[in-house]
This record gives C-alpha cells, structure tokens and sequence, in this order.
C-alpha cells in the first residue's frame, strides 16, 4: 500500500518491502506508546527512497522525536485534531470566502487535510513534491505543512469555488490538486518560504484548549442552576409516572389482546368442527336422496307385481294358496331391500298378512290404495 507503483517499493518481499518493514519494526519497538502507524509507513518509504536503511531510521527518530510529530501518531491523536482546528482556523482568517464555501457543502478539515498531515502529502502528491516538502520540514518542522497546505488551498480557491457540490470538491482536492506542474510547484514553494504563521498556531492552539475546558468544565452552581436543575428533575418525575401509567395500560392492552386471540382460537376451532359437522350431514342428505329415488323407481315394478297376481290378494282370508306363490309374491315386494315397513307387507306362516293387524287392507292395496301410500311416503318433505 505503500508507493505500490515504485519499482523499489513494487515487489513483493523484494529490497524495499524487506527494507520498509526492518525500519517499521524497529520503530515500533523503539516506541512502543506509538506503535505502528498507517501513515508512517509513508515517511518511512520516502527516507528509504534517498538513504540506507540505517540512515533512515536515524531520520526518522529525529523527525518524530525532535520535531514532535510523533505526537499526532498516537492513538488519542489530539495532537491531529488541534492541528486540523489550526488548519481550519487559518482557512477562515485568510480565506474567508472559501471558509464559508466548505462549511455550505459541510467540508471539514479532516476530510481532505488529515492524509496530508499524516503522510506528509506522500500519499497524494508527486513524490519530487514531497521530497521539498521534507526538505522544509527538517528544518521547520510542522510550521511547513501548514504553510504547504494554506498556499495549495489559496493558488485554486477559484476552481474550488466553481465546485458547487460535496463531490466535486472532494474530487477536486483530492485528485486535480495533486496533480502540480514544475512551474505551479516553484510558486507554491516561493509562497511558504514568505509566510510566518507561528504566532497564529499558537493562539489558535491555546483557543483550542480554551473552548474544550469550556465544553468540560462542570457548570457553576447557582440559584439559577439550582432552580433550573429542581425544575428537570420535577419534570422527570412526572415523566416517570406517565410512563409507569403507559405501561400499565401498555400490560392490559396485551392481555386483552392475549385474551381475544384464544377466544378467536377458541371460536375458530368450534368453525371447523361444524364445517365438519355439515359436510357429515350434507353426505347424509345425499344418501337419503339415493335411497328415496330408489323406492320411487321400485314403485313401478310393485306395481306390476300386484296386477300380474290378483288372486293373492282377493283370497286374503284363504290359506289354501301354495308355499311358492306366497314366497314369489313375498320376493316381488321386498326384493332384498330392508326398507319396505313390515306391517305394510308381512307374510306369516302360508298366508298373507291378518285383517286385524295389517294398517292396509288387502282390498286396497288391491286397488292401489297401498301403492298410493307408498308413494305418498318417499314423497316426504324430510327425503328432499
């Protein structure tokens, strides 16, 4: 990730990888309250870039030691983020216009300028940039990036303000402003060396401090305050009871609901249990109606039977008739099906049912009077 396209830097576990890491390692044990940062490798390749590896660990200790810049590597990174409210700070002092244009399209410093801080410009910039940029900054110190910084950001301020939209000044900043010409280089070197800004990066780093004691610093007590914090707490507990009565009804809510759903599954099982109970009854229905058109098509063929021996029924009182006319007349009428009412038709012994007991006289069923009440009885509402 480091200069990938470098031929020093591009093979892998070749002389400037192996050298890159040796001098990461070694500094990450000198100093272990840092460690091993990203950026750091970028200071690293450069240093590699122009001396032995030895060499370049000897500048690179006197860089982060000497000229304090290994307090911006550290995690908390304050030193980053006072270095970034400078930036800004001097951004609104000297430009104010292009100031209040990040501020419309919500830059801050951070977005664009922390990669320049961290790496020294490395990461972006053209490596000859870079190195007159560690030129100044060995003998300057930080002082220089700032300068570097506030002459880049003032040279195109009016192509920055052409760029009406969050992306394209990101764009902008981050690939355009990179790409600098020898003679844009030059004048933006010429600039740097011209500008003092020291006594400005001190105020705005002890206004820094300032404001963040301001925003920790606990609150003076007074009446005021007194009153104030009664007031809330108050309010607060009042607060407390409505949610305790919310909640409560919040409870009742769910139970009643609980309630109602196993009343729905209650009454929705009593729904199945009749739907199956219809479906049993309908079946029923139609196996009575089968039953009823059967009797209605036998009525036809008692009929015929009746008319085909008249002489069984005008001599009813007489048992002189042989065994086989009775079981024939016996068989026409029943013809296996169990649903003929016996005391309509009874054979017992070798005659014909009894004048006492028989509900049809032999003399109608004769003359159709039986085969009528028949008739009239499949005809039933109930076999509809």
């Amino acid at each position: 990730r480091t200069f990938p396209h470098h031929p020093y830097f591009s093979l892998q576990l070749g002389p400037g990888q192996l050298s890159l890491y040796n001098l990461l390692k070694a500094y990450s044990l000198l100093d272990k309250e840092v460690g091993y940062c990203q950026g750091l490798s970028f200071l690293a390749g450069v240093l590699l870039l122009h001396m032995e590896e030895n060499c370049a660990f000897e500048m690179l200790k006197h860089l982060l030691f000497h000229q304090g810049i290994r307090f911006q590597y550290k995690p908390d990174m304050v030193a980053l983020q006072i270095q970034m409210y400078q930036l800004s700070r001097l951004i609104h002092d000297t430009y104010p216009d292009l100031y209040q244009h990040f501020e419309n399209q919500e830059i801050a410093p951070t977005l664009y300028a922390a990669p320049w801080f961290l790496t020294m410009f490395a990461s972006q910039f053209p490596l000859g940039f870079v190195a007159r940029v560690f030129d100044l900054l060995f003998l300057d110190g930080m002082e220089v990036v700032f300068k570097v910084a506030l002459v880049l950001l003032g040279n195109h301020k009016e192509l920055i303000m052409q760029c009406t939209t969050f992306e394209s000044v990101m764009e902008f900043l981050k690939t355009t402003l990179p790409s600098l010409g020898i003679i844009q280089m030059e004048r933006v070197f010429n600039q740097v060396f011209t500008m003092d800004i020291t006594r400005q990066l001190n105020a705005y780093e002890v206004e820094y401090h300032v404001l963040q004691e301001e925003m920790f610093t606990p609150l003076r007590s007074s009446s005021t305050d007194l009153d104030t914090v009664q007031r809330l707490e108050t309010n607060n507990l009042t607060l407390k009871r409505e949610n305790s009565k919310l909640q409560e009804q919040l409870d009742e809510a769910h139970a009643t609901i609980h309630n109602l759903e196993s009343l729905m599954a209650t009454y929705q099982t009593n729904i199945n249990h009749l739907e199956t109970r219809v479906k049993e009854l309908e079946l029923d229905r139609l196996n009575l109606k089968k039953n009823v058109e059967s009797l209605r098509h036998r009525i036809p063929e008692i009929d015929c039977c009746l008319s085909s021996e008249p002489e069984l029924l005008i001599c009813s009182g007489e048992s002189s008739r042989s065994p086989k006319t009775h079981r024939r007349f016996h068989k026409s009428l029943i013809n296996n099906d169990d649903t003929v009412d016996s005391n309509v038709l009874s054979l017992t012994g070798s005659s014909l049912m009894s004048n006492g007991s028989a509900k049809m006289s032999r003399g109608r069923l004769l003359t159709g009077e039986g085969s009528s009440s028949i008739l009239s009885l499949t005809n039933s509402p109930i076999f509809e």
